[in-house]
C-alpha cells in the first residue's frame, strides 16, 4: 500500500531536530552507538497525514472557534473513486465475528483508523454529521492510501523481553563507568517542573494515538485473540455506538492510558537521586514512581517490587546513565486504552528519558522512548517515541498547581449504552467483573446475543 506523506522527506538522523516551529518526533541525540536506545525511527509520524475520515479544526483541537475541515476520502458512505467496496463491512454487518476473512482488508473499516472510527458518532468534537443521513450505513471513508508503516512501529532492538533489554542497557552503562549515583547536588534538577499537555505539544504525533494507521496494520502486530478484541471494540465504536470508556464510568485508567493523547494533561515531574515521580491526570490521577537503584523480586508471575499482585500502573525500577534515566516497568494489571489494543498482565516496558536541548544548550524537555513487551498481545515488541516540553517551574507565579482528581460517577451503562443519571434517580445496575474485561461483558450481553462468537479456550480443560 502506497503511503501519503505531507513531505517526502524521511528523517533518518538519530538527533532530535529542534526548530522554531517545534520538535521533530525523532529519538534522542546521544553521542555513542547504543545496544538498545536512541536508534532512529524509520519514518517520522509528523510527516504523515492522519488516516481516516474526520473533521479537524484548522486552529488546533482546543481552538473551538476555528473552522473545521474534512480530512479523509468521501462522505455519505460512497467509496472513493477507484475503490471497490466489500459486500459487507464493519458498518453494514450484523456479525463481525463471521467476517474474519475480511479483517485484514482496509476496506472492511472503510479505510479508517481505529481512532477515526471511535470519533465517528461525535467524540472529540468530530461532529456526528460525519456519519451521514443513515448511520452507520452512511459512515464515511478515509483515504485508503494513507498508512504509517508497520516496520516503523516494531522495536528495532534485538531483545525478546524487557529483562533482556534492561540488563543489556545496564551492562552498557557499566562499561561506560556507570550507573551514575546522583546526589542532590548532581541530580538533573532542571527536570523538575511542569510539562505541556501532549496534545498541545508541537509536532508530538506518534503512532500509538491510533490516528495514523489502517486497522489491518495494527492487527498484523497482534496475536489472534487480541485481534478479535481489537475488532470487537472497533465494531461497537463504529456500528452500535456503544463505547465503554473507562473514564466515563470512573473505572481505573490503566497503564497504557499514559500514552493516550487526551487521557493525561500536563505532566508534573519531580526528580530526586533515588526517586523520580511523574504525576498527571484528567479523569483520574496517574502516578509513576521510578525507584532508582532498586531491583525486582523475580519470584512470582512477573518481576515485581511489592506483593505478587498486579498494579494498575505497574511497578518501576531504573538507573541513571549520566543525565539519562533508564527504566523497567512490570507487574501491570491488564486493561485497555482508547481505540488501542488491550494489554495483558504480561505487559512490561523499557522506557528511556533523555534530556532535549536547544541549539544554545538550554534544557527544553525530555525525549521519551518506550518499548512494549507483551507476548500475549504483540507478535513483536513495539516502540513509542514522543516528547515532553517543559513549560513551567513549580515556583513560577503563572504555574497552575496540580489539581487532584476525584472522579464521581454520574454515567452508567444502561441497556448497554453509557447514560447520564441524575441525582435521586433510581436505576437497576449490574456491577461488572472489573478483572474480566467489563467493557466486553456489556457488549456481549446487549449487542452480541445473535452473533457466532468463537468459543474461548478452557484453560482448565485437560482434553
Amino acid at each position: 500500500m502506497r503511503v501519503v506523506k505531507k513531505s517526502q522527506l524521511v528523517l533518518a538522523a538519530t538527533a532530535l531536530v529542534l526548530t522554531s516551529g517545534g520538535q521533530a518526533q525523532q529519538t534522542a541525540q546521544i553521542d555513542f552507538e547504543s545496544v538498545g536506545r536512541g536508534w532512529p525511527l524509520l519514518e517520522d509520524v509528523n510527516e504523515y497525514e492522519v488516516t481516516g475520515a474526520t473533521f479537524r479544526r484548522t486552529g488546533g483541537f482546543f481552538n473551538r472557534n476555528s473552522p473545521r475541515v474534512f480530512v479523509g476520502g468521501t462522505l455519505g458512505g460512497e467509496p472513493p473513486e477507484g475503490v471497490e467496496p466489500l459486500e459487507r463491512d464493519l458498518f453494514t454487518t450484523d456479525d463481525f465475528y463471521a467476517d474474519r476473512e475480511y479483517w485484514m482488508d482496509p476496506r472492511y473499516y472503510r479505510c479508517n483508523s481505529s481512532a477515526a472510527i471511535e470519533d465517528l458518532w461525535g467524540a472529540n468534537a468530530t461532529g456526528s454529521e460525519i456519519l451521514g443521513s443513515n448511520p452507520p450505513i452512511t459512515a464515511p471513508w478515509g483515504n485508503c492510501e494513507t498508512d504509517y508503516p508497520r516496520e516503523s512501529i516494531i522495536s528495532p532492538y534485538p531483545f525478546e523481553t524487557a529483562q533482556e533489554h534492561y540488563e543489556a542497557l545496564m551492562e552498557e552503562t557499566k562499561r561506560r563507568g556507570g550507573p551514575t549515583e546522583h546526589t542532590y547536588a548532581t541530580v538533573p534538577g532542571e527536570w523538575s517542573g511542569i510539562y505541556t499537555h501532549p496534545v498541545r505539544t508541537p509536532n508530538n504525533e506518534y503512532w500509538y494515538k491510533m490516528r495514523y494507521n489502517q486497522v489491518p496494520t495494527i492487527l498484523s502486530l497482534l496475536t489472534e485473540d487480541y485481534q478479535t478484541r481489537f475488532v470487537q471494540e472497533a465494531y461497537h465504536h463504529g456500528n452500535t455506538n456503544a463505547p465503554q470508556w473507562q473514564s466515563q464510568y470512573c473505572w481505573p485508567e490503566g497503564f497504557t492510558r499514559r500514552f493516550h493523547e487526551f487521557a493525561v494533561w500536563e505532566h508534573y515531574i519531580m526528580v530526586t537521586p533515588n526517586m523520580v515521580q511523574i504525576l498527571a491526570g484528567v479523569a483520574r490521577n496517574f502516578i509513576t514512581n521510578i525507584h532508582v537503584g532498586r531491583e525486582f523480586n523475580m519470584d512470582g508471575a512477573v518481576p515485581r517490587l511489592g506483593e505478587d499482585v498486579p498494579r494498575w500502573y505497574g511497578e518501576t525500577i531504573g538507573f541513571w546513565d549520566g543525565d539519562t534515566l533508564i527504566t523497567w516497568t512490570s507487574n501491570i494489571q491488564s486493561w485497555k486504552n482508547h481505540s488501542a489494543p488491550e494489554h495483558s498482565n504480561q505487559m512490561q516496558t523499557v522506557e528511556i528519558y533523555t534530556p532535549n536541548y536547544d541549539e544554545a544548550g538550554n534544557f527544553v524537555g525530555l525525549n521519551h522512548e518506550a518499548v512494549f513487551y507483551d507476548p500475549e498481545v504483540w507478535v513483536e515488541p513495539v516502540r513509542v517515541v514522543r516528547n515532553y516540553v517543559k513549560q513551567n517551574e513549580f515556583d513560577d507565579p503563572e504555574a497552575t498547581p496540580y489539581v487532584y482528581v476525584e472522579c464521581i460517577q454520574s454515567i452508567f451503562p444502561i441497556d448497554g449504552y453509557a447514560t447520564p443519571v441524575s441525582h435521586g434517580e433510581v436505576i437497576e445496575y449490574k456491577v461488572p467483573d472489573m478483572y474480566g474485561r467489563p467493557w466486553a461483558q456489556i457488549w456481549e450481553e446487549y449487542f452480541e446475543q445473535d452473533m457466532d462468537k468463537p468459543e474461548e479456550e478452557d484453560i482448565f480443560s485437560f482434553e
